[in-house]
């Protein structure tokens, strides 16, 4: 039986939410095809991690060593695809995050395998695995078919649900791989640390665009009160307005929360691509024929710096 290879990420010592969506991901795909789920764990120290991956019922292989504490793409790439031979795998599923999107590629070209990037849902009968991907930022969604004997697989996170744990968890079996000589050498990581939740993760956005004139405060009083995360349009941080990170959009984060608050963002299709999965989408913006209210669940033509201190304002009355 061939295995399912799902590559996990973690950081500080946890999983990070994504690889359960990969998980779900790879769950669906061994339906369609027979295999079996397992997974494969990269860095240094890590054991707590695999630990937490194979609790999800799951046989865990871990390259666990010093040469791969940092997520050098050339080294992890080399672990994983050591990894998918060891498991005999015919698939390697990881999230399209910037972990996956680095490492996915350098896997493929080591394993002579096809790729699927960024699928949105799993497809197929009859044991044919199908993937379905967004085109056109979104407009058009196509359904793929990989015919190499291998495959390697991303999928956007906010598509699929987290995977349950399973009855009884897996085992870990440890993966001892030579790292290769790195052509990349790792400098430093400066890791962008914030009260609010992260970005990907939130379960409520609240999100500013050029409207906003670079003044966010409006837009983080309001995210604070919710317990909310902060975005930006394109226009916001090509501006220098906010941090390349907050970027939410086709060339920046994807995004589904459960409330989406959009305020002062006009509503390119490159915003809307990276959000409009969000559960419920709240639209703020003076001009009454800007796109976003298209896809906008409410919809509030006005001005952001009234309305947002007034919302804020209602929230914390309400806790």
């Amino acid at each position: 039986m061939a295995a399912i290879l799902v590559v996990g990420e973690q950081a500080h010592g946890h999983l990070k939410k994504a690889t359960l969506s990969a998980l779900t991901a790879a769950q669906q795909m061994a339906k369609q095809s027979g295999g079996q789920v397992q997974g494969v764990l990269v860095g240094s120290g890590i054991g707590t991690s695999a630990q937490e991956l194979a609790s999800y019922g799951i046989t865990v292989h871990a390259v666990d060593a010093a040469p791969f504490e940092h997520a050098v793409a050339e080294t992890h790439a080399a672990a994983i695809a050591a990894a998918a031979k060891a498991a005999g795998a015919s698939d390697v599923v990881m999230a399209a995050t910037a972990y996956g999107k680095d490492v996915a590629p350098r896997v493929a070209v080591k394993l002579q395998a096809g790729v699927a990037s960024d699928v949105l849902a799993i497809a197929g009968e009859g044991g044919k695995v199908l993937f379905k991907r967004a085109m056109w930022a979104g407009n058009a969604i196509s359904t793929v078919e990989v015919t190499t004997q291998v495959r390697v697989v991303t999928v956007r996170a906010t598509e699929f649900a987290a995977a349950q744990k399973g009855a009884s968890a897996g085992e870990i079996q440890k993966l001892d791989v030579q790292a290769p000589q790195a052509k990349t050498k790792f400098l430093e990581f400066n890791e962008v640390k914030s009260a609010r939740p992260e970005l990907t993760e939130a379960r409520v956005v609240v999100s500013g665009g050029r409207g906003t004139k670079g003044d966010f405060k409006p837009i983080e009083q309001l995210a604070d009160a919710l317990g909310a995360a902060v975005g930006a349009s394109r226009a916001v941080v090509d501006a220098g307005w906010q941090p390349n990170d907050l970027q939410v959009g086709q060339t920046g984060k994807v995004v589904a929360p459960q409330l989406y608050i959009a305020a002062g963002i006009s509503g390119a299709i490159q915003h809307l691509a990276g959000m409009k999965g969000s559960k419920t989408i709240v639209a703020i913006n003076k001009d009454a024929e800007a796109p976003i209210f298209q896809v906008a669940d409410y919809g509030l033509v006005g001005d952001l710096f009234k309305a947002l201190p007034e919302l804020a304002d209602a929230v914390k009355k309400l806790q």
